[in-house]
């Protein structure tokens, strides 16, 4: 049997949802898959033109984005709250379809720069979204990775293809989306593509990899029982003594080497561990092959 929960209903049609520190997103509402017992959350997102998507998601990882509705931008706020009022009673909630690029096609992302040179763009599970774009530097223009998140005005960020990677935690498709635009890419073209060749070449090359699937051994070694975190950390060799000068693992090396925490003077734990730093919690941490915890 699954579980609801709706947030109170008694904001008068007038008023707007106070926007969360989310960018600009609300959370209307929250249940549990009947099979699977996962957290999923329902949320309205700005899009193109002044409009809002309502979108079922998973509450903790923020995937599996499915849409519910779009309301247009003439359309009451509160009309996404009685969607979702709906929507959560209806016993085929979560048979919706999944959020694609398209639902944002029309999104305000302009800036100094020309048409997409990819008509479709990657989109994660915030709704941000990432293309390559022509981008003025300077004098010329050049090939370069951009984000930009609908109902946020018209600019965007330029950004790196490891900074796409780390955002979707995935090296696919960002990675050979690049190596085909720049395949396609004419070696005497007036557009610059030398920046994005050599941010594949470093990142092909580069022993900074993906921690998720690290984590996510960790994370289940633990929650098994199998170890603890202060037992993990303490066969890498990170102690720590309390006053007494008793030892234990240091947990917070552990925690944020995974992922789990930030790093010191960060906002946000990082996507990305050494691979010396992988291979050492493999082998002697968990024992077993650092390639087993290697990203694909």
């Amino acid at each position: 049997m699954s579980t609801t929960a709706i947030p109170d209903n008694k904001t008068p049609s007038t008023h707007r949802p106070a926007p969360s520190p989310e960018r600009g997103r609300v959370r209307l509402g929250s249940y549990r898959e009947d099979e699977s017992g996962a957290a999923r959350e329902i949320l309205s997102v700005p899009a193109a033109a002044g409009s809002t998507l309502v979108i079922d998601r998973l509450a903790e990882t923020h995937t599996d984005a499915r849409l519910v509705g779009r309301l247009e931008a003439d359309e009451p706020q509160q009309n996404a709250r009685i969607l979702t009022t709906l929507y959560l009673a209806d016993p085929s909630r979560g048979r919706c379809r999944p959020v694609s690029a398209e639902d944002f096609k029309d999104a305000p992302c302009a800036g100094i720069a020309r048409e997409p040179l990819r008509e479709e763009p990657l989109l994660d599970a915030d709704g941000v979204l990432y293309r390559i774009r022509e981008v003025s530097e300077g004098a010329r223009a050049a090939l370069r990775w951009t984000r930009c998140t609908p109902g946020e005005g018209e600019h965007f960020e330029v950004l790196t293809l490891r900074d796409v990677v780390g955002h979707l935690r995935d090296y696919e498709p960002a990675r050979g989306l690049t190596v085909a635009a720049l395949d396609a890419h004419p070696e005497d073209a007036p557009v610059s593509a030398r920046r994005l060749r050599e941010e594949v070449e470093r990142l092909e090359s580069s022993c900074i990899l993906l921690n998720d699937r690290l984590r996510e051994v960790v994370l289940q070694r633990v929650a098994r029982g199998d170890l603890s975190m202060s037992e993990i950390a303490m066969r890498c060799g990170r102690l720590k003594r309390d006053r007494r000068g008793n030892v234990s693992g240091e947990t917070s090396w552990l925690a944020r080497r995974i992922g789990e925490k930030p790093e010191g003077g960060e906002s946000e734990p990082t996507p990305w561990v050494h691979s010396d730093v992988l291979a050492l919690i493999a082998r002697e941490g968990l024992g077993t092959y650092p390639s087993d915890l290697e990203p694909a």
